[in-house]
């Protein structure tokens, strides 16, 4: 066994879990009405609510023995002070120093970084004025209207995210799009939507070498010089966010349109680098520097706040609960909020790409569960496709739902009935419906026994399904900001709990190398047999089939 699993903390929260396993949550709430005051805690305009869970007092005192032994206050502040916390790659991890917004130098191997990076938010900002006030135009005089972004995972995912939540904040006019998939579709189906005239393309590829963003950049940049005439004019509408400027010099672009960023940065930490230049390019500069504040004020959140009252470390903590110890293998997302409707798939990133992970730290295989399946759809669409599973299905999933008090497109009774669902939903899966509970409602409708008989059972819920609700004023770029950094920091916990590292990826890195050498036999007629059969036989039956049509149609 790992040292985790004999842990005193570990071991006394599975003696823990066998005396509470069984308690139902209405129950705890109808012996204990201050529930909420207990399990509940605030940052700005952020609450969280975690009441709803399978929890007493003592779980969230052994919860937090977890925690301290897990060193997770010295593992933070490693952290944010810019030490080596990427063990497999030898790299600080400082995506909070991009959103630093005091005055106070972050260091690596000695240097400030701060330098740097308000250098690059100074040329972000000078960059996306220019555009927005029409002074940067395209290459025959006019005015850019359609922001087309080119990167993938978190090059994508990221600026995709915030600039579909952050619509009512975008410049009148102006379209952000993004194409991220090597299926052709994406790109062409894109490019249907623009002129080359108005459209601005952004190469977001650290090495500019990623091979599904550098497929479509240079099938963009095709697209783009067939339909002007001009290789010249590719500089006025392509910029690089990458290291590599004597690469993006090569596709066409200025030197002086190459935003940095650097090592320290992962992919899906990255929105609040140059990757987010979409998104201050959309939103205006003003309203990503909101963002950025607000993520900064969750990270002092993080840094500043006792385990007890921290957000990101309660919510990792009730998850270790949930997938450790009840061994439950997902979790959802469920946003009732429209705008965020791409926040499940940016969480299943963050997520799963950070603890999908299988060896510790120490480079021993693990022997307990690490990161769940995050999942999720945006509310009340969720209610009438898979919520049936949650009330009623035999695998419990536990959930986060997210709710603002305020819409930004305030619509008659629309708020109001969606607030009203998201909070139904909650109880509902706390409560549940018990037999004689069902019994009543039938009777209160006029079933004969012998009707009630046979539908009863299916009208039963068991109830006792955990969730979390964060609810907020209003869903605007700075409160953005905080719950992107929450979900972070979280995920950081977890994996410092599980004693793996959450800044690698080296299973995504394992599919390229893979993909690279059936490429290459994708390009040469005849079979091959090198690979396993199954790996054989698809690749002899795609190519059969394509050089079929190569003969018939003179394809290339």
């Amino acid at each position: 066994m790992t040292n985790l699993v004999r842990s005193p903390a570990w071991l006394a929260l599975t003696a823990h879990y066998e005396e509470i396993r069984d308690t139902h949550m209405r129950d705890m709430f109808r012996e204990d009405v201050t529930r909420f005051d207990k399990f509940s805690c605030r940052m700005n305009d952020l609450l969280l609510d975690y009441s709803k869970n399978r929890i007493n007092e003592k779980t969230m005192a052994l919860l937090m023995d977890l925690a301290r032994h897990a060193g997770i206050e010295s593992w933070r502040d490693h952290m944010l002070a810019g030490d080596v916390v990427n063990c497999t790659e030898h790299r600080s991890v400082l995506h909070t120093a991009l959103r630093n917004r005091s005055d106070n130098p972050v260091f690596v191997k000695g240097e400030n970084v701060m330098l740097k990076v308000n250098a690059v938010l100074a040329q972000m900002r000078g960059f996306t004025d220019k555009v927005r006030n029409g002074e940067w135009r395209g290459y025959n005089g006019e005015s850019i209207k359609n922001i087309i972004n080119i990167g993938i995972g978190g090059s994508d995912l990221g600026p995709q995210l915030v600039c579909e939540a952050m619509k009512p904040y975008a410049r009148r006019g102006m379209r952000a799009l993004f194409v991220s998939n090597a299926d052709p579709t994406h790109l062409v189906e894109t490019l249907k939507l623009v002129e080359p005239e108005n459209t601005l393309f952004i190469i977001s590829s650290k090495t500019f070498t990623t091979q599904e963003t550098m497929l479509n950049a240079h099938s963009a940049r095709k697209w783009f010089v067939d339909r002007v005439g001009d290789d010249k004019a590719v500089a006025k509408h392509f910029v690089a966010v990458s290291t590599n400027v004597t690469a993006a010099k090569k596709f066409g672009i200025d030197p002086n349109n190459v935003f940095e960023f650097w090592d320290w940065v992962g992919g899906r930490y990255s929105l609040w680098s140059a990757i987010g230049l979409p998104i201050a390019l959309f939103l205006g500069m003003e309203h990503f520097e909101e963002m950025l504040q607000g993520a900064y004020e969750m990270d002092r959140h993080f840094a500043e706040t006792p385990l007890e009252k921290n957000m990101p470390v309660l919510l990792a903590l009730l998850g270790i609960w949930y997938n450790n110890f009840f061994e439950w293998q997902s979790h959802a997302i469920m946003p009732y909020s429209q705008y965020l409707q791409r926040l499940p798939a940016f969480l299943q990133q963050l997520d799963m790409e950070s603890n999908g992970k299988t060896i510790d730290r120490t480079g021993h295989r693990v022997d307990y569960l690490t990161g769940p399946i995050i999942w999720g759809e945006a509310g009340t669409n969720g209610q009438h496709a898979f919520f049936q599973l949650l009330h009623q299905g035999t695998k419990p999933v536990p959930a986060d739902f997210l709710i603002p008090a305020l819409n930004n497109n305030p619509l008659g009774l629309h708020q109001r009935v969606l607030v009203s669902n998201c909070l139904a939903q909650t109880k509902a899966l706390m409560l549940g419906k018990r037999y004689v509970e069902a019994v009543e409602e039938l009777q209160k409708q006029g079933l004969s026994k012998e009707d009630i008989n046979e539908v009863v059972q299916h009208k039963v819920f068991e109830g006792n399904k955990p969730t979390n609700t964060i609810i907020f004023e209003r869903l605007c770029p700075k409160t953005l900001g905080s719950i992107l950094a929450m979900y972070e920091h979280k995920v950081f916990v977890q994996g410092i709990i599980w004693n793996i590292n959450s800044f690698d990826q080296w299973g995504v890195e394992y599919g390229k190398v893979l993909a690279g050498q059936i490429q290459k036999d994708m390009e040469q007629p005849g079979n091959v047999s090198h690979h396993d059969s199954s790996t054989n036989g698809l690749i002899n039956y795609r190519k059969r089939i394509y050089f079929e049509e190569v003969e018939k149609n003179k394809i290339v």
